[in-house]
This record gives structure tokens, sequence and C-alpha cells, in this order.
């Protein structure tokens, strides 16, 4: 088996049913297979994973209920992989045309790659404007911290098999940003990260404001974290401080955009970094982190 894609699932009976079916037409000419590795679902997702089984090459299921988490999730699905490289994607996305063969010839030459993601598709209009100032839509990632190197989210990234068994695989301890943590390891050990534009990925956003203010507060509390994991000893880091309450100032300037959507999504989650940062600060003892 050349390629494994990777699909970690937790109750996701609205949506695992688009994904599977971006799946079911893709075309390669090395053999692949999709491994759903089910986190504990307690809806329809098993039932609509198995509907697919007749259209989707190699589609298997892999339990991954023993420990609640998208990273043990990841790490379940790799273990029952059969193939030479992993693709990860996830169950609310969707896989554009494409997709898996370029993947797969990604991953022929390269060790490490990550997707191109747009908002298209799986979402309502205003939330496709957020996903042009992602940017993950025009290449990697910069993290704003040590180590200072690129990263893509875990949804998008494909790595050969032996490179994820010989790191450990993504950290279970960190349910937020075990992707970014993952990345860094990855490249901290020489494995480079590479932008594939031809394999895109539609990412559905929260339709929810709510969702997007608690969403932001887990990455900003787990970035503190991963922040005091690679902080060089003995760094002078206070101005990260002032840079924290400039932050605050900005935010309290763009109170009149809460008048749009749009407006109060992005200022939400803008908020919601603030204190998700502050929280991990106090919890973890080390200025807080901007994105």
């Amino acid at each position: 088996m050349k390629l494994s894609v990777i699909i970690p699932c937790l109750n996701a009976a609205s949506t695992i049913g688009v994904q599977l079916e971006a799946l079911a037409k893709q075309q390669w000419h090395q053999p692949w297979e999709v491994i759903v590795a089910d986190n504990g679902s307690t809806d329809e997702s098993l039932a609509i994973v198995e509907l697919y089984k007749a259209r989707i090459p190699n589609l298997r299921v892999a339990d991954a209920s023993a420990r609640r988490g998208q990273p043990c999730a990841l790490n379940v699905g790799a273990m029952a992989a059969t193939g030479e490289a992993l693709a990860f994607c996830d169950a609310d996305d969707e896989v554009a045309p494409g997709w898996v063969a370029a993947m797969g010839e990604a991953l022929s030459k390269y060790d490490f790659v990550a997707s191109r993601i747009d908002g298209a598709n799986v979402n309502a209009p205003w939330l496709e404007k957020i996903s042009r100032n992602h940017p993950q839509r025009t290449g990697l990632q910069k993290a704003s911290y040590p180590p200072y190197l690129p990263h893509a989210g875990g949804g998008t990234l494909g790595v050969k098999r032996s490179l994820h068994e010989a790191t450990g695989g993504f950290d279970e301890s960190l349910p937020y940003l075990h992707d970014t943590d993952y990345c860094f390891r990855l490249q901290l050990a020489g494995v480079e990260l590479r932008f594939v534009s031809d394999a895109v990925i539609h990412i559905r956003y929260r339709d929810k404001l709510s969702g997007f203010f608690y969403q932001a507060c887990h990455y900003a509390e787990y970035r503190v974290l991963v922040y005091k994991k690679y902080r060089p000893q003995g760094e002078r880091d206070f101005w990260r401080w002032k840079t924290y309450v400039a932050e605050w100032k900005n935010l309290l300037w763009s109170i009149p955009n809460i008048r749009f959507k749009l407006g109060r999504a992005v200022w939400l989650w803008r908020l919601g970094s603030q204190i998700g940062s502050l929280k991990g600060s106090i919890k973890h003892r080390v200025p807080p982190v901007c994105e």
C-alpha cells in the first residue's frame, strides 16, 4: 500500500458523509486506503462509514475509543495503516478533487508535507471571507514564538509512516496544538515541511459565534504550553507582556466592528485568544503568547 488516508472521527454523522463522498471520487494510479479512526462515536457516524465501504477501496474502521482526544485517534489510525505514507484529513472537512493523487505524489518525493486550505464549498459566504486571510491558503503558517518554525493544521498533513513512528506520533497530552508540536518535533529532527499547493482541502469553520470564541480560547491556552516546551532556557521574554497589553488596546479600538457578523466573529476570536493566552500564562508561569 502506497498511501493511507486517516480520518479521526468523533460523532461526525452530520459531516463525515461529505468527506467520504469526496474521497469516493478520488483517483490515483497507486494503491491507497482510508482508515476512519473512531474515537468513541455514539451517533450514526459508523453506520455512514459502512455505506461507503463498497465505494472506497480499502476503507476500514480502527477503534480509537480507549482514550478520548484527536491526537489519540490520529495515532491509532497511523498504527492501523499499511501504507508507506500517511495523509491526515478531518471528518468535518472536504478534500478537493485530485487531493489523494497530489498528496500521494508529493509524499513519493518528500518526507513531510501539508495541503493548501480553502473555505469554499462547505461554509456560508460570510465565513468564506474569513478563510481568505488564513495563512495556509497561500503557504505554511509561521510561529511567532520559539522555535519559530513553519507549521500546518493536523488535518492537512502528510508524512512518511516511518518518520511518524520514529518521532513518537502526536503528543496525546495535548488536546489542542498537538499538530503544531508535531510539526516542530519533525523539523527539529531535520525533516523539512513542504507546502503542496495542488492538494486542496475545504475546511469547515465553526458556524456559531460562540464556537469562534471557545476555539480561540483553547488554541491560545495551549499555544502558551507549546511555547514553554520550546522556550530557550533563560530567554528574556518580558516584552511579550507589552505585546499582550497592546493587543487589548487594539481590541477595544475595534469594538465598532462588531456591528457586522463577520466583524463580530473576528472580534470574538481575538477576545478568546486574549483570554486563553492569559489563562495559559497563569497556569504555566510564562508570559502570554500572541498569534
